[in-house]
């Protein structure tokens, strides 16, 4: 029996689900900004899921809300700056053996990374949470059960999405959770940012990810370089998931192959001033 039949079917599917969203955002196909790029000016109110137009190899894409607009909720997808730093983030919805190569290729690498992980993920791998700690690692809230938070109208309801991580890393730890959160699938409304900047959270979307989540469909080593090296870019923030393979595999290389580019990896806690 593989290691992924020990953890629960429902993390799994949800993550499916959120690399469904992250897919539409990659192809830059949101109805709700196409149209015109001016739309990008400001966010929507209503509830849309987080996209992306890359317009040329190199640069930082257009998202569906600028830099500007997303900081007055202490939101980010991206740095604006052209000092050539990566911002490495990590989705962990459950473990399948792939984390621990992940976080060897890190360390060789001296790499700071965030872990946005949902609840179970804490309780069911605290060795994992401890050593991610240790070894120099931001853990961030991807809340408990992987809900679209969007569809929460109650404050008191999203703190305890937030919450429930928060006290299960602590019991791991003993230590407070850094207050950085991702919205599941990437869902996301004017409300919703209001409220994790309320909670004193700082929220995370992406500038670059690209099709790692589904298990049986894993992209092969050229297909992975192929997007993640010519959609680099300055203050890129990465998303990429704990559970592929993929990124088990070519981690150490692809870091090399950044480092070459001349880049550098740096914490979220830097971009915050946290």
């Amino acid at each position: 029996m593989s290691s992924s039949h020990h953890y629960p079917l429902i993390p799994k599917l949800l993550f499916l689900l959120a690399g469904a969203f992250i897919l539409g955002g990659q192809a830059g196909k949101l109805h709700s900004w196409q149209k015109s790029q001016t739309a990008s000016a400001s966010l929507l109110s209503e509830s849309t899921s987080w996209g992306l137009s890359f317009q040329k190899e190199g640069e930082r894409p257009v998202g569906n809300a600028t830099i500007n607009d997303l900081g007055k909720y202490h939101a980010y997808y991206a740095e604006d700056t052209n000092e050539k730093k990566i911002y490495l983030t990590f989705d962990a919805g459950y473990e399948n053996g792939n984390t621990p190569r992940i976080l060897d290729a890190l360390k060789k690498h001296q790499a700071p990374a965030t872990f946005f992980v949902v609840g179970n993920f804490i309780s069911d791998n605290p060795d994992l949470i401890r050593r991610m700690v240790s070894e120099g690692h931001t853990v961030g809230n991807h809340t408990m059960t992987h809900p679209d938070m969007s569809g929460i109208s109650s404050k008191d309801d999203f703190q305890k999405q937030l919450d429930g991580v928060e006290k299960l890393y602590e019991s791991v730890t003993g230590e407070q959770m850094t207050k950085f959160y991702r919205p599941p699938q990437g869902i996301y409304s004017t409300t919703n940012l209001t409220m994790s900047k309320e909670l004193g959270y700082s929220t995370f979307f992406w500038s670059l990810a690209y099709v790692d989540w589904i298990q049986d469909q894993q992209p092969s080593r050229e297909e992975a370089f192929q997007k993640l090296l010519a959609r680099i870019h300055p203050g890129a923030i990465v998303l990429l998931h704990n559970t592929s393979s993929t990124n088990g595999l070519i981690l150490d290389d692809l870091l090399t192959k950044w480092e070459e580019m001349g880049y550098r990896f740096c914490s979220l806690k830097e971009l915050t001033g946290a």
